[in-house]
């Protein structure tokens, strides 16, 4: 699996099939792993590209210069011109939607379709904001992620009442148990402040071009709940979509609906060759 140097510092990145190019952006505290069910289903048609999020995955420190959304899709834009590639589309889930969505807005000749999911380009409320702040310093403090905090944090990426013994929260919390004190010094914790402390910025989203942007949304989300993505998509001007039966990790709670979206979508905007 390749990698780039960006800014001193080691991002990895998946990439499979062949075809117009598509651009995966993944959630906060996942990896690349996230969009496999998209991966296997996009790659038939269309060459894939996941990176890994700075100290996520396979991919080294987040460079100390990273302040701002504006910064992560710069990093992103490097990636794209060392692949050559002039235009792709973009889908991002949360912090990859944030990222996808400043990504269109200042390239949107390069970015021929753009997908925000369970994301929100608004500020984080001021109440989740605050728990966050606290989680965040709690677990650069200890260095690691402790068992109370991984049972709090981990069922809010899924839709209420999903069972805490399913494979997917299991193997979920296996993951943040996982983090190094490098990883959430260097990482998560400088991010998450990054992410939640983010400003209003939904009325700069009436930049985007509302034809070929899709916002969409688990229906049962926590963190991001569907009435964020309505906001957006009454800001842009574009169609909105709700994932049944699931929450913020849409694509891996409902992925043979969001896979039968993403591929309607694309064909639509892109085509198979890129020629819609």
């Amino acid at each position: 699996m390749p990698f780039i140097t960006i800014a001193e510092q080691q991002l990895h990145y998946r990439i499979q099939g062949s075809g117009f190019p598509v651009l995966l952006g993944h959630s906060y505290l996942w990896d690349s792993a996230m969009w496999q069910p998209q991966i296997e289903a996009l790659s038939q048609q269309y060459r894939v590209i996941v990176p890994d999020l700075w100290g996520h995955g396979q991919s080294g420190p987040m460079p100390e210069s990273t302040r701002s959304f504006g910064d992560l899709a710069a990093q992103a834009s490097e990636l794209l011109d060392a692949l050559h590639i002039s235009q792709c589309a973009v889908i991002g889930l949360s912090v990859g939607g944030m990222w996808g969505s400043e990504l269109a807005l200042r390239e949107p000749k390069r970015v021929k379709a753009l997908v925000i999911m369970d994301s929100d380009r608004g500020a984080e409320p001021a109440a989740t904001l605050a728990q966050y702040s606290q989680i965040i310093s709690t677990i650069e403090s200890l260095g690691h992620i402790p068992a109370p905090i991984i049972d709090a944090v981990a069922p809010l990426f899924f839709h209420r009442g999903a069972p805490p013994d399913g494979d997917l929260i299991v193997s979920f919390k296996r993951s943040l148990a996982a983090f190094s004190a490098d990883q959430i010094r260097q990482s998560i914790a400088p991010l998450g402040r990054l992410t939640f402390g983010r400003p209003d910025e939904v009325a700069r989203l009436s930049a985007l071009d509302a034809a070929t942007t899709l916002v969409m949304c688990g229906e049962l989300d926590i963190p991001r709940p569907p009435s964020e993505a309505i906001r957006m998509a009454e800001a842009i001007g574009c169609r909105h979509v709700l994932v049944p039966g699931a929450g913020h990790i849409s694509c891996l709670e409902n992925p043979s609906f969001v896979n039968r979206e993403l591929l309607a979508w694309l064909e639509q905007h892109v085509g198979t060759d890129g020629n819609a």
